[in-house]
């Protein structure tokens, strides 16, 4: 029987297709496992679960001299060095399905959020000086008919799309590669270029994966070329945005607002961000819902069972 370590707790109505096949350790009292108690299991096992937080890196590994699957509960496996898996034969997988549409909505709630000031508003309501209910005074920004710019056309952002179009915006999009026509016909997509995203939208909705390639990718230049008037969102991960460079930014009004998910240093926040009105933030909460959290843990657990039984389709990333 192969034995499963998963490193944070879990819920078990996700993990009914692992009891019975395979030797499953999780932890019971806490939250999750440390670092120092992960590394000092490992080597009894074929399987480990990280999730989003949980880096795995060489050490992991070559303490880890039966494993055989990184099956990751999470989408985005930055926190996993792939490369050094690939090269001891260690398979990766990610979970694409269960995360892409709650992201999605999450992502264009904090566009709405920031966009028409609705976390600004509830903040301010609640405090002795309240909020002017003047006609004009701290006004929000529309969303029907502005142009979202999304960076990263994939799964996730696509189906971003598919909910910004039906709410009346207009779609550009920067990709690593063009998406065939019928894709762009669908949300009636036009491909620009990075540069030309940042100039021309009126919201910005970072959703690429992160990579070397693309950590920072949104700094100091970058922000200097969005309208005063934009609102960046992130809902991809925290490494690929220059905080200090946003804050500066959203500071001096170089853009009008932005929501961020995700934090270079989770789960610290830069405290700069902390005291910015014009900034909504919340705790890496994309998934964060019961239902969408359990079907995580299934999509996790069929990749473990589809890797070593054939059942069910793997997603792998290496």
């Amino acid at each position: 029987m192969k034995k499963v370590l998963i490193a944070y707790r879990l819920k078990p109505e996700g993990l009914h297709e692992l009891t019975g096949k395979y030797a499953v350790t999780l932890p019971i009292e806490k939250s999750y496992f440390s670092r120092e108690e992960v590394l000092e299991m490992i080597p009894d096992f074929e399987v480990l679960v990280p999730n989003f937080s949980f880096y795995t890196d060489k050490e992991m590994m070559e303490r880890g001299t039966k494993l055989e699957l990184i099956s990751n509960w999470g989408v985005g496996f930055n926190n996993i060095d792939v490369d050094y898996a690939t090269r001891k034969g260690i398979a990766v997988t990610n979970i694409p399905d269960s995360t892409r549409e709650p992201t999605a909505e999450f992502a264009f709630g904090l566009l709405m959020a920031a966009g028409r000031r609705i976390g600004y508003y509830d903040r301010k309501l609640r405090t002795p000086e309240g909020v002017s209910w003047g006609a004009y005074a701290e006004a929000g920004l529309p969303v029907y008919g502005k142009t979202l710019g999304i960076i990263g056309m994939g799964r996730i952002g696509q189906a971003l799309a598919r909910r910004a179009v039906a709410s009346g915006m207009e779609i550009i999009y920067h990709n690593r590669n063009r998406l065939d026509r019928q894709i762009e016909e669908l949300y009636n997509a036009n491909y620009v270029t990075l540069d030309r995203l940042l100039c021309t939208a009126d919201y910005i909705s970072l959703n690429a994966p992160s990579t070397k390639e693309t950590q920072h990718m949104i700094g100091e230049r970058e922000l200097g070329l969005m309208k005063p008037t934009a609102v960046f969102v992130n809902t991809a991960r925290g490494d690929m945005v220059d905080e200090h460079a946003l804050a500066d930014a959203l500071k001096k009004n170089k853009i009008w607002a932005a929501a961020l998910d995700v934090f270079e240093n989770e789960p610290h926040i830069l405290p700069e961000l902390l005291t910015l009105d014009n900034v909504v933030l919340t705790p890496h909460a994309g998934t964060k819902t019961m239902e969408d959290r359990i079907n995580m843990s299934i999509e996790m657990s069929r990749n473990i069972v589809g890797f070593y039984e054939g059942t069910y389709p793997v997603s792998r990333v290496n």
